[in-house]
């Protein structure tokens, strides 16, 4: 067993509603010196031309705000911190965003309770940015759908994120996180 060391990136990811928020803030706080990055707040940045995130006309949009917290958290990472990055990043997306983070190595992990559940998780938001049903759904279908080593796939129902958290960590205690490509 390696251990998560500083100077390394752990991805959370999945369709809204999953719980990325809770557990990446519960796994962030276990580190010494960690980052918790908010990747959401990156598409707050942009000011003119914003596209919802989740149509097909926002995919120049998303690739270069995504690259961009992907090199915040990579130079995080490489001035010594564990980074956990809550986002929506999906299995199509994690090489560039992984390419963008270099040197840092990037732990990938994504969450997916029933399609149930994360509506319903979306439905009773407050204050949250997102609440947009048909995009969440099309969203989970995307992740659901997507190719996948179960090594990184954390399929859930529980709701109980100190859980979830403690899963995550010991799969990246472990060291079967660690992204090194589609194949995996």
């Amino acid at each position: 067993m390696r251990g998560a060391e500083e100077g390394e990136l752990l991805v959370v990811s999945g369709p809204p509603g999953a719980g990325k928020s809770t557990v990446a803030g519960i796994l962030a706080a276990g580190f010494p010196r960690s980052a918790l990055v908010e990747g959401d707040q990156f598409f707050g940045f942009v000011r003119q031309g914003w596209v919802p995130p989740w149509t097909g006309p926002a995919e120049q949009q998303n690739r270069v705000v995504t690259e961009a917290a992907a090199a915040a958290s990579g130079r995080l990472a490489s001035g010594g911190y564990f980074v956990v990055y809550d986002g929506v990043v999906g299995p199509w997306a994690i090489d560039a965003f992984a390419d963008a983070c270099a040197p840092a190595r990037v732990n990938y992990v994504v969450l997916l309770p029933s399609q149930e559940v994360a509506i319903d998780r979306v439905r009773s938001r407050t204050g949250h940015g997102f609440t947009d049903l048909e995009a969440a759904r099309h969203m989970y279908a995307q992740f659901r759908d997507a190719q996948l080593s179960a090594v990184h796939l954390l399929v859930h129902d529980d709701g109980e994120p100190d859980h979830l958290a403690r899963v995550v960590r010991d799969r990246l205690d472990a060291g079967s996180l660690v992204w090194t490509g589609p194949a995996r």
